[in-house]
């Protein structure tokens, strides 16, 4: 069994900063690449940033230059830095990962969600 549990949603304001975490816990045998999608209210899911176990980044035009995703592979987590918010940034964020376990071979797992609210 896996869980992907989110924390650090909340409501801020434009122009602020909120810092969200992701910790994959269970029988892990290798996460591969961990990420953060997004959906606000009417649209569909959509890819925020990711990372690669070697580090590597892939980021949403909309987010570049505002938005920081780390790992921390010893402690199989994600962060997300997000600097500079905006409205349209208000959504549920949900952090994904495509993990192998040692007893169900390799599946993409989901969190619960977390909501960031950026308004006045």
């Amino acid at each position: 069994q896996v869980q992907l549990v989110e924390s650090g949603g909340g409501l801020v304001q434009p122009g602020g900063s909120l810092r969200l975490s992701c910790a994959a816990s269970g029988s892990i045998y290798r996460i591969y690449v961990m990420g953060w999608h997004r959906q606000a209210p009417g649209k569909e899911r959509e890819l925020v940033a990711r990372i690669g176990g070697g580090g590597d980044t892939n980021y949403a035009d909309s987010v570049k230059g505002r938005f920081t995703i780390s790992r921390d592979n010893a402690k199989n987590t994600i962060d997300l830095q997000m600097n500079n918010l905006k409205p349209e940034d208000t959504a549920v964020y949900y952090c994904n990962a495509g993990i192998q376990t040692y007893n169900t071979g390799t599946k993409n797992y989901w969190g619960q969600g977390t909501q960031v609210t950026v308004s006045s």
